[in-house]
């Protein structure tokens, strides 16, 4: 049976910001994917990790109170109390796995372990929030549109990008302000 589509309006995100985009505005209400075990299954498939984990009631659980962690640790800021709140969440969710350093024929690598494998999604996307902090934490952004509560990883050259979508969030404020601009001439 081939895999549900992928009803969000932007994917491909790294895996941390892609758990946040699975919450998204459509005709002004909040849509989530992760509403039942169908809705899971669509995003463990997007993210490659379908093969590896089954879509059960434990991993939603988990990947829920991830995803949880993340937008408070997203959301804080840095002079706020609550980026210790948000730390505190996601080091929850990676007290439940570990890093394995493996020698392997091509050099040094690096296997993630779980006691409880139902855990796995939501501790890579902890883990992979940690590896965007460590890369460029200033990339790491909330869609500008008023409307939009989507988060993107920025990787344009100059680090300017504002909206997730330029065919969309962007569109919408250049119409806005092209509406304004003729209005109130």
């Amino acid at each position: 049976m081939p895999a549900a589509r992928d009803p969000r309006p932007l994917t491909g995100e790294p895996l941390a910001l892609d758990l946040l985009n699975t919450r998204w505005m459509e005709e002004g209400e909040v849509r989530d994917l992760l509403t039942d075990l169908d809705g899971l299954a669509v995003w463990l498939d997007a993210n490659g990790l379908g093969g590896d984990y089954a879509a059960d009631v434990k991993v939603l659980r988990h990947t829920l109170q991830a995803r949880d962690a993340l937008k408070a640790a997203v959301d804080a800021s840095l002079e706020d109390a609550s980026l210790t709140e948000g730390a505190r969440l996601v080091d929850a969710v990676l007290a439940h796995g570990r890093i394995r350093a493996t020698l392997t024929v091509t050099g040094p690598g690096e296997l993630p372990e779980f006691p409880d494998p139902s855990w796995g999604p939501a501790w890579l996307a902890a883990r992979n929030y940690l590896e965007l902090l460590a890369t460029a934490p200033d990339r790491i952004r909330g869609c500008a549109h008023e409307a939009c509560i989507l988060h993107f990883f920025d990787t344009s050259r100059n680090g300017t990008r504002r909206w997730c979508s330029m065919a969309a969030c962007g569109n919408r404020a250049k119409a806005s302000r092209h509406y304004a601009r003729t209005k109130g001439a």
